[in-house]
């Protein structure tokens, strides 16, 4: 979880234990914001809002006095080049922009390299409303779009030929502001640039100023807004969700006096976001074998079959109008096919939208993830049923805007017995 500089510490865990078949499942839920979860199994008390528990972001000091004006003259021109998925290069954003601050340098708009597995080439342009980013941030530090001409040398490829001056190729992960005060403030004022890369979790969380961390946050919850077409395209689905009758609609010039018709006769729905990372890599690297008995002695991830019982578990019926966030799930529709039997109102971006007006996300699995993401902030509740960039970014987002997130915390073994017993139970009465 991305550390956030709250008055009040927002994480709660709640435990209940469940029974199905004789076996007791002890469920760790963690509530990122405020009240602790309902678990009298009635449904306004599972989907009630939060309420405000007194703590609040710190950004009310974001233009205090370190950011009221930087010196006239920059140090130089910082590059880095992300790797990873969208939300692992957002959090790399944050921090090169809070380096760029530290070093008093300029900064370029970090290049996004194109992940191996995803084989994704979005650029930041693609993705970020690159203008609103340089507008927030205006008074923090400086930020151009691209070099000027008598640095347009320094280049991905320029780097990837031979060892260069002006590269930084080890910068430690979570290194300390002292760490970069040391090692890449003299290559900007003796060559004027440099280039870190690989930069991926790259700055520590601790032992930096307060106004530096509070930096971090307005990047990541001001600064970093979706491209218009995400955003329209997020709506649309957020829309469909809420008023079922509309997802056959295609997306049209009408369509914001459509979300926002105060006569809709049509009550809105409520909906929770799923976010399910099963993809063949993660499974692959996982060391599990799925069909049968683990292959490890580690923990595996929980298949989306287990994810639908859990759901179930936390009090959540076949009439709750789930989506479902995720890339490529592994096994394809036979895997999720007990998911979507437990819950028949299942949705995605393909049952949602039609290919055309997926046209321009096609391929992009930063864009695709771009738009659940959108869908994610704007759900009534969040479930993270897999650790990784996008639990760390959704859930931190969402406790700075005070929604309700819940993460489910088992242990595996429980839950495959229990699925294990509903299985045995299926094929006796069958």
């Amino acid at each position: 979880m991305m550390r956030l500089n709250y008055q009040r510490h927002c994480c709660q865990p709640h435990r209940r234990a469940v029974s199905r078949n004789g076996v007791f499942l002890n469920l760790d839920i963690y509530l990122y914001s405020g009240v602790p979860y309902g678990f009298n199994g009635e449904q306004p008390v599972l989907w009630a809002p939060l309420a405000d528990q007194g703590w609040r972001p710190c950004l009310a000091s974001v233009n205090a006095p370190y950011c009221a004006a930087f010196p006239q003259k920059s140090e130089g021109y910082l590059q880095v080049f992300l790797d990873g998925g969208l939300n692992q290069q957002r959090m790399g954003i944050c921090d090169a922009v809070a380096i760029a601050k530290m070093l008093n340098a300029t900064l370029v708009i970090p290049h996004l390299e194109v992940n191996p597995v995803w084989q994704d080439s979005s650029s930041f342009m693609d993705i970020f409303d690159v203008d609103l980013f340089i507008n927030v941030l205006k008074n923090d530090i400086p930020i151009i779009k691209e070099l000027p001409e008598e640095f347009s040398w320094s280049t991905k490829e320029y780097y990837g030929t031979a060892i260069r001056a002006t590269r930084i190729k080890r910068a430690p992960v979570h290194a300390s502001a002292n760490w970069y005060l040391e090692n890449v403030l003299p290559l900007l004022q003796s060559y004027g640039i440099a280039a870190i890369s690989p930069f991926s979790h790259r700055l520590t969380f601790d032992d930096l100023a307060g106004e530096i961390q509070q930096l971090r946050c307005n990047v990541n919850f001001k600064a970093l807004v979706f491209v218009p077409h995400i955003r329209a395209l997020g709506d649309a689905l957020v829309h469909r969700l809420r008023y079922p009758r509309g997802q056959s609609q295609a997306i049209s010039t009408d369509y914001l006096r459509e979300t926002t018709d105060p006569n809709d006769e049509q009550k809105p729905q409520k909906f929770v976001v799923l976010h399910l990372r099963f993809d063949k890599d993660m499974a692959a690297h996982s060391a599990c074998d799925f069909g049968g008995e683990l292959r490890s002695q580690g923990r595996c991830p929980l298949t989306p079959e287990e994810i639908g019982l859990l759901l179930g578990a936390l009090g959540f019926d076949n009439n709750t109008r789930l989506y479902l966030a995720s890339h490529k799930v592994y096994g394809g529709e036979a895997r999720i096919s007990t998911l979507r039997e437990l819950f028949p109102l299942m949705e995605d971006k393909k049952s949602l939208t039609s290919s055309e007006e997926r046209f321009r996300t096609k391929g992009k699995a930063s864009l695709l993830a771009a738009v659940d993401y959108y869908v994610g902030m704007h759900s009534d509740i969040f479930i993270s049923a897999s650790p990784g960039n996008m639990h760390n970014a959704l859930v931190g987002h969402r406790s700075f805007e005070n929604m309700k997130t819940i993460r489910p915390n088992m242990g595996l073994s429980s839950v495959r017995q229990w699925w294990k017993g509903i299985k045995k139970d299926a094929g006796n009465s069958g």
